[in-house]
């Protein structure tokens, strides 16, 4: 193994040890261009560590463009400016590199980079203290592991998150009220059957489809509603419920007024009604305090309230819970609908993290990340696009919109950035029927938090070479 070490006692995690070392020696010419590094395994047995934190440092250096990933082959350095190897007895090294054992490297398609929503900054997990929460909370619960959990999600657990709610989002709640679930899909089939008397949810349109489509499938009928007039035609329909991104509106990032959010509270009272809020990324605002929650303002019991550990920790985990209104709490007893919590493991080490204050640092720390990472896109568009292109939905979440001053399509745009090896998205799979769009120029979205500062700017620099045509058209 070429000199790669691993300190137990070091303030910096695994992975950005490996990354540093890796990276090091690439620059310096001690792994020359065509190298075949070890592989996950290879690493994973000589350290004796889990391969999450090898995995995480080859990402990064290939996300650098330090190395590629040759299916099938391994991992291959790409340093190509290097052309002499520092001298060293390492054996391991000179077989590693012998003109023998390595093979020819594959012609590279042009780098993705990708503004996609969804991605999380994989590089921040908190990896050390979650395995240490992991093995904590194994040791404290080793006699519950032979037993199921309760299918509403341990009791502990919504203990703790209520509390956490109430302090961060203003949610009144109990823990009787709280169901963990596995992902915004669970919460929309659960939802589906609890509200199967609504007739007709109403939804954003543009929106995250998926949800109202679930809801479909249980045979509801779904009225999509722009937007930007939601609190304002909602009256008018026949609808029994409501599904709303109101403290960051998905994909168009706008807030939702707190005239509206009466305007809508005031409807659900009326019509005994329900307002399903989705609160997928309230944590993270770059001005001022976080938005209340609309279900903060809610005196009869009228809002359903959705929240996810997805975007301030990790989506692999997949865990999320709902806060029901207690009438429909109830409801879920005595109907015995089917409930399916996840893996109580996760739950007890969840709970842990939050209780020993590891959560709230955590939110702390990405805020400041992603606050940096959306500015370093804001200034990169206003370079390199000025006056052609106008954002939207920034100040908030993960992702901000993009107005771009063209007569192209979209669509176009879309694939005129992926001709560059640039992945954005449009409206597409987003809107419905109402018109919800009604924007002269095309909309294009841009997540910003998978990405790292220099992908940002080389994402930009390359769109602005990608639509310039598009732009003096």
């Amino acid at each position: 193994m070429f000199h790669l070490h691993l300190q137990e006692d070091s303030q910096a995690p695994f992975y950005l040890q490996l990354y540093a070392q890796l990276q090091d020696q690439i620059r310096e010419g001690k792994l020359l261009y065509g190298s075949r590094l070890p592989s996950v395994r290879a690493l994973q047995t000589h350290f004796n560590i889990s391969k999450t934190p090898i995995e995480t440092a080859y990402q990064m250096l290939i996300a650098e463009g330090y190395i590629v990933s040759r299916p099938r082959s391994g991992l291959f350095v790409m340093n190509e400016l290097q052309q002499s190897i520092a001298s060293g007895d390492d054996t391991a090294t000179r077989e590693l590199i012998s003109p023998d054992n390595m093979p020819p490297l594959p012609i590279q398609p042009k780098p993705i980079i990708d503004f996609r929503a969804s991605r999380v900054d994989a590089a921040a997990f908190p990896l050390r203290l979650w395995r240490r929460s992991l093995q904590e909370s194994l040791e404290s619960h080793a006699l519950d592991l032979g037993a199921y959990g309760d299918p509403q999600g341990e009791y502990s657990f919504r203990a703790t998150i209520a509390d956490y709610l109430q302090r961060s989002r203003g949610v009144h709640c109990a823990p009787e009220q709280i169901v963990i679930g596995s992902g915004i899909r669970y919460a929309a089939s659960l939802l589906a059957r609890l509200l199967g008397d609504a007739g007709t949810l109403a939804c954003e349109d543009p929106g995250f489809a998926p949800f109202p489509d679930y809801f479909r499938k249980w045979g509801l009928n779904v009225l999509p509603l722009p937007a930007r007039h939601i609190a304002a035609r909602i009256g008018n329909t026949d609808a029994g419920a409501v599904y709303l991104t109101p403290s960051h509106q998905f994909p168009t990032g706008s807030i939702l007024s707190y005239g509206d959010r009466e305007r809508l509270l005031q409807w659900a009272y009326s019509r005994n009604a329900y307002i399903i809020e989705d609160d997928y990324d309230g944590e993270f605002r770059y001005s001022g305090k976080p938005i209340p929650s609309l279900q903060s303002l809610d005196r009869a019991g009228r809002v359903i309230y959705i929240g996810t550990f997805s975007k301030a920790f990790s989506p692999a985990l997949r865990l999320n819970y709902l806060v029901l209104p207690e009438q429909l709490a109830s409801r879920l007893k005595t109907e015995r609908l089917p409930l399916d919590a996840p893996s109580r493991i996760d739950q007890w080490a969840m709970a842990r993290f939050i209780e020993q204050g590891h959560w709230f640092r955590h939110i702390r720390r990405m805020r400041s990340l992603y606050g940096k990472k959306h500015d370093r896109l804001l200034e990169r568009i206003r370079e390199y696009f000025g006056e052609h292109a106008a954002v939207t939905g920034q100040g908030a979440g993960l992702h901000i919109q993009v107005s771009v001053k063209t007569n192209r399509s979209a669509a176009d745009l879309v694939k005129l950035a992926a001709d560059q090896g640039v992945a954005v998205y449009d409206l597409e799979g987003m809107l419905a029927d109402s018109g919800g769009s009604g924007a002269a120029d095309p909309v294009i979205y841009l997540g910003f938090a998978g990405l790292t500062e220099k992908q940002i700017d080389d994402g930009v620099r390359l769109l602005r070479r990608a639509w310039e045509t598009a732009l003096q058209e």
